[in-house]
């Protein structure tokens, strides 16, 4: 776990007691905020591009709530024609990666997630 903390600057999801939206999640989602969150990666949009390239088994598609586990860098991607201040405004930050987890082994998931932020340290 503290290895995480040295490579994933933050995460957003509505499950989390930090997060702005704990509240609402726990009042119109009972069973649950569902499994799309995004964090913020070391190295931002550099980072955030070799995290992407590395990954082995998550799927690099802009779409959510797929029975896949789906992995997308917005700054680099479906955000890539706006400008920095315009990304910001839009809430799209250069270290930010979206996922959306899908039906597959949960330690297959992990292990890709793992080796994938170990290689975008890499220099």
């Amino acid at each position: 776990m503290t290895y995480y903390r040295q490579l994933v600057t933050w995460v957003n999801y509505p499950g989390l007691p930090g997060s702005k939206y704990f509240d609402l999640a726990k009042k119109y989602l009972p069973k649950g905020p569902g499994a799309v969150f995004s964090f913020g990666i070391k190295g931002g949009n550099d980072a955030g591009k070799k995290f992407i390239d590395n990954l082995k088994l998550l799927s690099h598609l802009a779409n959510v709530g797929d029975a896949r586990s789906l992995v997308i860098h917005p700054s680099s991607t479906t955000h890539q024609q706006l400008s920095e201040a315009e990304q910001a405004a839009a809430g799209v930050l250069p270290d930010m990666i979206r996922l959306s987890i899908g039906l597959e082994d949960s330690e297959d998931l992990l292990w890709d997630i793992d080796q994938a932020l170990t290689a975008s340290q890499q220099k």
